[in-house]
């Protein structure tokens, strides 16, 4: 699948809290962990379950930094 996201993170799945209409998928990367709320249908059409290695795809206008 393409995509013009240019910031994307590897990581597996720490767990999928669902909801009746959304679902809070939290991801183990590198840096810590990344949380992403999406629709519980996405969740279920993908079949998205605990332990499964995935892409977490960040698109944004802006991305502050700190050092």
């Amino acid at each position: 699948m393409a995509i013009s996201a240019r910031n994307s993170l590897k990581g597996k799945i720490l767990d999928i809290k669902l909801g009746d209409v959304v679902a809070q998928v939290t991801i183990s990367v590198e840096a810590g962990t990344v949380e992403s709320i999406i629709t519980r249908q996405s969740v279920d059409e993908m079949s998205l379950q605990k332990g499964d290695a995935v892409s977490a795809v960040v698109k944004a206008t802006e991305v502050m930094i700190s050092k």
